[in-house]
């Protein structure tokens, strides 16, 4: 069991601290094989849903079935549909959708900048604001998240997953692959 003692923390997290360290916490459950994110909405510092990337319901991951990005030797942020998992962003959205909570007016805390899909989900989803913390060169994403008006920040807080590695949870590359 994880247990984190307060003088671990040093100070009580702000907001956007809080909220990436469960988008951390949220892309270990990830499938994919190439890149583990997470992402959690958020309105009234409340959280709407969470959403890390990986296959659909009922379909294989893609640790059983292998990457076909991977074998076609295909660039990241190119031919999107070719992979068969979902977006954590997009997997945040639907999973509002499906409790039927609404994301309008809220925040998306995402542990990787959003691609062009992304993007146009979360403008029509009416999120307001997007917080991410890894760069993920996509020139058309936030050209379009400016131009509707999004809120974009570059997460410069205290990054609490070492914390929570520190606590004993394992890092990215030593958790097992479902």
């Amino acid at each position: 069991m994880l247990t984190l003692r307060y003088d671990l923390v040093a100070k009580r997290p702000d907001s956007d601290e809080y909220f990436m360290a469960i988008a951390d916490l949220v892309a270990t459950r990830s499938t994919c094989l190439r890149r583990s994110v997470g992402a959690v909405i958020v309105k009234n510092k409340m959280i709407v849903s969470t959403g890390y990337n990986g296959a659909p319901k009922g379909v294989r991951h893609c640790s059983e079935t292998g990457c076909l990005r991977e074998k076609l030797n295909v660039p990241s942020g190119k031919m999107h549909e070719l992979c068969r998992g979902l977006h954590a962003e997009q997997n945040a959205i639907i999973q509002a959708a499906v409790f039927g909570v609404s994301p309008d007016g809220g925040t998306i805390y995402t542990t990787t900048h959003p691609c062009i899909i992304c993007t146009k989900m979360i403008i029509n989803a009416g999120i307001k604001r997007v917080v991410y913390k890894i760069h993920y060169d996509d020139e058309l994403s936030a050209e379009m998240l400016r131009e509707s008006g999004v809120e974009i920040v570059h997460f410069k807080g205290r990054d609490l997953s070492k914390i929570l590695i520190d606590a004993g949870y394992p890092k990215q590359e030593e958790r097992p692959r479902e």
